[in-house]
């Protein structure tokens, strides 16, 4: 009896121990639950105090709690305690794909419920936007996934080379194939209400970009203070430009939108981020109703009359795009802190208009 005694304390030891180590270890490989990624996408130079790229303002004025290593990235991640992750995918497609798919691949974070908000700058279409808009967009659409020939070789009935896959001419898909990355809707009622939590921000006026914009006359859009409003962003690893692709853009939108996207604005990135994360979606990773693409006006995608688009393409942003990057900040910031200010109920389900 003794033995048996015996036994059964060391047998409750080591269970008590077990238990213990069990729970110590769970306690120590708990995920951080992420509330919001502020996803920018370029940073050429450091991340504090030289010329600002898209991360920049974020990390100077976000008051992040600690910076963490991020080997598989470009960037370090910013994290604060509220639960706001800050990261820089890099700049093109490719980065932005692998980076975002990095992430999201990360054992230390649970993304289950977290907001996306894809934050920086872009060309913008001068019949829509002007420098310095904040541009909130409800669809994303691949510039990338076309065939492509060479504007000398095009019949003379074209107005430009690109088709879609498997098609016979441009702006038509009959005969064609696509595949079903090309196209991303966002969250509608999502991105209303960012619009109407943010569309009376007062995003100010630079004297250098009211003075270049002057050239724009006979573009209302164009020739205007800044605003926050509605519009759709075209991403493609190839820095486009001029009338001609300006036109093929808003036509191409469209094409794979069942006419239902504006094409305001064009990117580098935003098609491969959302390539991720709807990957990441299918496994549980990312919730693709939480996503907010925002994308600010640092230059116009076509040139102003009399220019040729070699030199639209070449010159410098006006104001060096600060005004962009501050009104992706500024607008990013004030929908950030209302999703974090009203967690109980956003952590639960989405924000209505």
């Amino acid at each position: 009896m003794k033995q048996i005694s015996i036994s059964a304390t060391v047998l409750a030891s080591l269970i008590i121990v077990g238990c213990t180590s069990t729970e110590n270890s769970v306690g120590k490989d708990a995920k951080i639950p992420v509330k919001v990624v502020v996803v920018s996408m370029f940073e050429n130079g450091k991340h504090t105090g030289d010329a600002p790229g898209e991360m920049q303002f974020w990390v100077e004025r976000g008051n992040f709690d600690q910076k963490m290593d991020f080997p598989l990235g470009l960037h370090d991640l910013y994290y604060r305690n509220d639960g706001v992750l800050l990261t820089c995918t890099g700049g093109g497609v490719t980065n932005a794909t692998t980076s975002i798919m990095a992430l999201g691949m990360d054992d230390r974070f649970d993304f289950s419920k977290a907001y996306w908000l894809i934050a920086g700058i872009a060309g913008v279409d001068p019949d829509d936007a002007a420098l310095g808009d904040a541009l909130w967009a409800k669809w994303v659409v691949d510039g990338d996934l076309t065939y492509e020939i060479d504007a000398r070789e095009i019949p003379e009935d074209w107005d430009y080379g690109f088709i879609a896959l498997g098609a016979k001419e441009p702006d038509t898909l009959e005969d064609g194939w696509t595949v079903d990355t090309i196209a991303f809707q966002l969250n509608p009622d999502l991105v209303e209400w960012a619009y109407e939590l943010t569309k009376d921000i007062d995003l100010g006026d630079d004297p250098e970009i009211a003075a270049f914009r002057k050239q724009f006359a006979g573009r209302p859009e164009a020739n205007r203070p800044p605003k926050v409003q509605i519009g759709d962003t075209l991403g493609s690893s190839t820095y486009w430009h001029g009338n001609i692709l300006n036109n093929w853009a808003n036509n191409w939108m469209k094409l794979h939108t069942n006419g239902e996207a504006q094409f305001m604005s064009t990117n580098m990135e935003d098609n491969g981020t959302l390539t991720a994360l709807h990957r990441m979606a299918r496994a549980g990773l990312a919730d693709t109703e939480r996503i907010l693409v925002l994308r600010t006006a640092s230059n116009f995608s076509a040139p102003p009359p009399g220019e040729e688009a070699v030199w639209s393409t070449t010159a410098d942003y006006p104001a060096e795009s600060i005004p962009a990057k501050e009104a992706a900040y500024k607008v990013g910031n004030k929908v950030l802190e209302a999703l974090l200010d009203n967690w109980a109920e956003y952590g639960i389900s989405t924000p209505q208009p």
